[in-house]
């Protein structure tokens, strides 16, 4: 069996038993590496400044520093460090904020340790990642009959670049060709005026795109 490469992940939890136990879990799994724990988002910064970890997974609300205002200042100083929310909060406004600040997931606490493996080899492998019941929550609030200009077959575009797929994998699913994909991502940007893949899956969460697409798919774990 090929070995799969060691993912480098940060904890950030003021409760130290969140920390322990999490960091305890994901030790288990022989290609996580846990290179620190933080009690506070400053102190996790400046940890993640010496290790460089791939992953950061963070409380939201804090002390001093709340992880969402935490979020742009990993992404200003460690551009190749994806943050993912590690949160008890499933608040729509919590979840937008999160993905406005530049979150590449959202995880409820409650979730399986198999889901935040998942999640951290999603958004390690660069893409995105947001647990089943933050899709619960953000479908209770339905975008307007009409007021979406997209296509079918754009929405589900839209939905799989939410779920972190690639072009190849956008390809698979909907039967196209891999610069089908592409052209089709350039597109779905220049009709909605955005820029950014970020950008994107704000708008599919504010439209409750994401949840029509199998966002999450179990991904094989160790251990």
């Amino acid at each position: 069996m090929t070995e799969r490469p060691t993912i480098k992940v940060l904890l950030i939890d003021n409760h130290p038993l969140v920390l322990d136990g999490l960091k305890a879990v994901l030790e288990t799994f022989d290609h996580i590496e846990v290179a620190g724990t933080a009690g506070l988002a400053q102190t996790g910064l400046d940890i993640a400044r010496q290790v460089q970890p791939q992953v950061v997974l963070m409380d939201i609300n804090m002390p001093k520093l709340s992880g969402i205002d935490a979020i742009e200042l990993f992404r200003n100083e460690l551009p190749q460090t994806r943050v993912v929310m590690l949160s008890m909060h499933d608040s729509r406004e919590y979840i937008s904020s999160s993905v406005m600040h530049g979150a590449a997931g959202y995880v409820l606490k409650d979730v399986s340790t198999d889901e935040i493996v998942s999640a951290i080899e999603t958004v390690a492998g660069g893409g995105t990642y947001f647990s089943s019941g933050v899709f619960d929550t953000l479908m209770g609030e339905r975008a307007e009959e009409g007021s979406d200009p997209l296509t079918p077959r754009e929405r589900d575009t839209l939905g799989l670049i939410v779920a972190g797929r690639s072009n190849k994998e956008i390809a698979e699913a909907l039967g196209i060709s891999s610069a089908t994909a592409e052209t089709h991502r350039k597109n779905l940007k220049k009709k909605l005026r955005i820029a950014t893949t970020a950008g994107l899956i704000r708008y599919a969460l504010d439209h409750g795109i994401a949840a029509k697409i199998d966002a999450n798919p179990r991904l094989p774990t160790s251990g």
